[in-house]
Formats: C-alpha cells, structure tokens, sequence
C-alpha cells in the first residue's frame, strides 16, 4: 500500500520560513495534541486594531545569545496541560512549517521550553494527514551540520548594546511590566522578564548562582527592576536580596521592599522621622476593642489587615458595633490588623506621587467610585493630574528616602489639619498615572538606572 505521507522519526529538524527559523529540532508526539514553540518576552500589542503579540525565539538548544525576534497574529488563547500536569494559558499563534520539501499551516501554542529538551513539540494535530511516525528512528530526514546551523543564524546572534536588565514580576502582561520593557527597549537595552517563580538560587560563599528554568545561569545582567506582588514579597525579596549578593544593582533593594511590605513596621519608620500619619493602634487581645477604638477617635473608623496591600484587606466599620464585631472576628482569626483614624473629610480622595530618586515625577489625585470610601482606579475610580502643595512633595521625598526606596508610589490625604501620609508603596503600578500623563514614567525609570549605574562605574 502506498502513501504520500512523510516518514518521520521520534526527533527530526524543520524550518518555520514565516518565522525567520530555518532549522529547528523538533520533538515528534503523537501523544501530544497540541504543537508547541519556545518563545520569551511574549508581549501583546494591537496591529490595525486587531490582537497581536511580539515574542523572542531561541532556536538552537541550551543557546540563549541566537536569538529570532518574532510577530504574529493572535487566533486565541487556550489552556494546555504540561508534561508536570499544571495547566497554562498559552496564545495561539499559525505558521508554515517546512519538512522534506513540503510545506503546510499549523497551529503553535507559544511557552517557555527551557526545561524541555527540544526547543519545539510537533503535536499530532500538526501532523494529521501528512506524516507517519517511526517512533524507533531518529533523524530520517538528516541533519544540518554545525557549519550549516552557524551560516543559518550567525546574525542572528545578539550584540551587545546598551544594558541588560532584568524585569523580576509575576505578569508578563501586567500593563506597567509592559511599559517598563518596552521604554528599555526604545532606549537600546537589552530587557529580560524574569519570572518569580522560575529563578532559584544557588548559596555559595565563593561562587553564588541564579538559575533560571531549564538550567539557565543568570550571571550577566548589569540591573534588576524587581516589582514584586504581595504574595510573592517572601520568595522575591530572597532573590532580589540574591542578586544584590551576586553584585547586581536593584532598583529596589529587598531590605527597603520587605519594611514597606510590613504595614505596622513601615509606620514605626515613618513616624520616627517625623512624618503625620492618621491616628492607628495596634492591640493583640479581645480585652483591649474597646480602649483601641477610642484611641482612634471612635467610629467611623478604619481596620486594615497587616497582610494585605493596594486596597486589599482594608474595610471601613461605620459604627461602634460594626467595628467591634469586625475587630473582635479578625481577633478570633488570629489575624493582624491596624485600627486607623478615618478622615471623612477626604471625602475618598487621595494623592499618589510617584517619586523616583528622590524627585516627584508627577502627582495625580484619586477619586473613589460612587459607594466606596477608598480611592482605587480598578474599582471604578477616577484620577487627574494635581499640584501638589511643597507640604505635600516635602511628605512624599522624605517617606521614600525613610523607606530607601529609589522608586515609591506615596499616598497622602488631606485632613483639616494638613496632608496626612497613608502608604510607601514599593511596586506603584504605571497604568493610572501615566493614563492621564503626558509623562513617559517607565522611560524616566529606565533612566534613573542608566543615571545610578553610570555614577558606580565612575566610583570604581
């Protein structure tokens, strides 16, 4: 019985012509579905106003400087189930693949493959109709020499321009991890997004490591922009704290990120240099409600978990009794929490000023949606721009420089007797200030670590 179909083996090279990628070892699964490329830097953007996304192939095996950088149309998103049995949300993207002669669209699901063994899964649903596996062979179809692969993608290779930076976050998609990458991007620097969760760290007085999935040795960045999500301030301080041990410079270090995490600590800092915050009490039995809700002026009042941070864990009790109820079951939780003075006359408004190495950048008031008493844009709030009194800006520089921390997102509120200092944060998000900015606030980043870097190499 004849066929036309091609006979491969359990491994094989193809090329991806619409990709720029003449060759790359493919691993052939017919027990897999789904087809599946190794790309980073995976970023969404609108192309004539249709779904887009912009990512970076490594082709060639346990070689990160061969690099291809690629664009394509977005035809979805869909979960699929990983050889270690986690589901992952992966765009869709379709190209022609180029393998004994022929050539044929399919459909690639884009992930990180560094821990995989082959830089691309062939998936039976790529392979329907047009090929056969001999699950026994290896390499029916040959394979490029090293001279051949070398000729392929030798300009391919990435020079050497400007910094590398690496962007240590949780979101690849997050709109200010966006921003941040592409400002460093316009700028000539080589931008990196470093997963949180796939870095881990090699202890070693003499020789100190970061790895990254697959192996990989995180040994050549010139800096690190850590924006670290609350869940995370435990295991991403360790490794901020890690490449600061390796001699890497952290826009944030992890000493300034873990005492604004900690809500009770950083006020103790705060208060301690002098700076007004609203009336708070911090109790740790029952017995004591009633003395820590006069304390703070009696209710209306605020109660705010410890733990929690950007508007999460906060709750206004607006009577005795609900504050009483709300306190005493938080007690019963074993949870910590801050009672705080509630000042009405905000009207649930607040300041963010966005300070960068000392210096307000820009300032915008917040506006808390109809019902809530907490200004916060993703919940259905509003923000503009505002000048901030030299009270104000004098607040905000000196409650960054008390936090060390070189960029600061600090919230005020105006009471009747002047601005009150309510947070530091550490990781302020770009979307809302530079939504009604003229300012390129992730730029003025980006060059605040080309301004540092350039004084430390001029010190040593």
């Amino acid at each position: 019985m004849s066929t036309n179909k091609i006979v491969v083996g359990s491994e094989e090279w193809c090329g991806l012509p619409e990709l720029n990628i003449p060759a790359i070892k493919v691993r052939v699964d017919s027990g897999a579905k789904t087809s599946a490329l190794h790309a980073v830097n995976i970023r969404p953007f609108k192309k004539e106003g249709n779904p887009w996304i912009s990512y970076e192939v490594h082709p060639l095996q346990k070689n990160a400087k061969t690099t291809i950088h690629c664009e394509s149309p977005v035809i979805g998103k869909r979960k699929v189930k990983s050889s270690s049995g986690l589901g992952e949300m992966r765009y869709v993207v379709r190209t022609v693949i180029a393998i004994a002669d022929s050539t044929w669209d399919i459909e690639i699901t884009l992930t990180n493959r560094d821990s995989m063994g082959y830089r691309m899964l062939l998936g039976r649903q790529a392979m329907s109709g047009k090929m056969l596996v001999d699950p026994e062979a290896s390499f029916k179809l040959g394979e490029p020499t090293d001279d051949l692969l070398e000729q392929y993608y030798n300009i391919s290779i990435k020079k050497a321009s400007g910094l590398k930076i690496g962007l240590l976050a949780s979101n690849p998609n997050l709109y200010s991890n966006r921003r941040i990458i592409e400002a460093g991007e316009e700028r000539g620097h080589e931008m990196e997004f470093l997963n949180i969760k796939d870095c881990y760290i090699k202890l070693d007085g003499k020789n100190p490591e970061m790895h990254y999935r697959g192996g990989r040795i995180l040994n050549d960045f010139d800096a690190i922009i850590p924006r670290i999500r609350p869940s995370m301030t435990f295991y991403g301080c360790a490794l901020t704290r890690h490449f600061e041990a390796m001699g890497v410079y952290t826009q944030n270090s992890a000493s300034s990120i873990t005492q604004s995490r900690d809500k009770l600590y950083s006020l103790q800092l705060l208060i301690n240099n002098g700076l007004p915050i609203p009336t708070t009490g911090f109790a740790n039995s029952p017995l004591d409600t009633d003395d820590l809700i006069k304390m703070v002026g009696g209710a209306p009042l605020i109660v705010k978990l410890l733990e929690g941070t950007q508007g999460k864990g906060v709750v206004l009790a607006e009577t005795k009794k609900a504050a009483e109820s709300l306190i005493n079951a938080f007690k019963s939780l074993r949870a910590n929490i801050l009672v705080q003075e509630f000042i009405k006359e905000a009207s649930g408004k607040d300041i963010r000023c966005f300070v960068i190495n000392g210096k307000v950048i820009e300032s915008i008031m917040r506006t808390a949606a109809p019902g809530e008493f907490r200004a916060n844009i993703h919940m259905g709030g509003t923000a503009q721009l505002i000048k901030i009194t030299p009270e104000e800006r004098k607040i905000a520089i000196l409650a960054a420089k008390t936090m060390n921390l070189k960029v600061a997102g600090v919230d005020i509120i105006r009471g009747r007797n002047g601005a009150l200092l309510l947070e530091v944060n550490s990781s302020p998000g770009l979307e809302g200030i530079e939504g009604v900015s003229s300012k390129d606030i992730a730029g003025i980043m980006i060059e605040s670590i080309e301004r540092d870097l350039k004084k430390k190499k001029s010190k040593s």
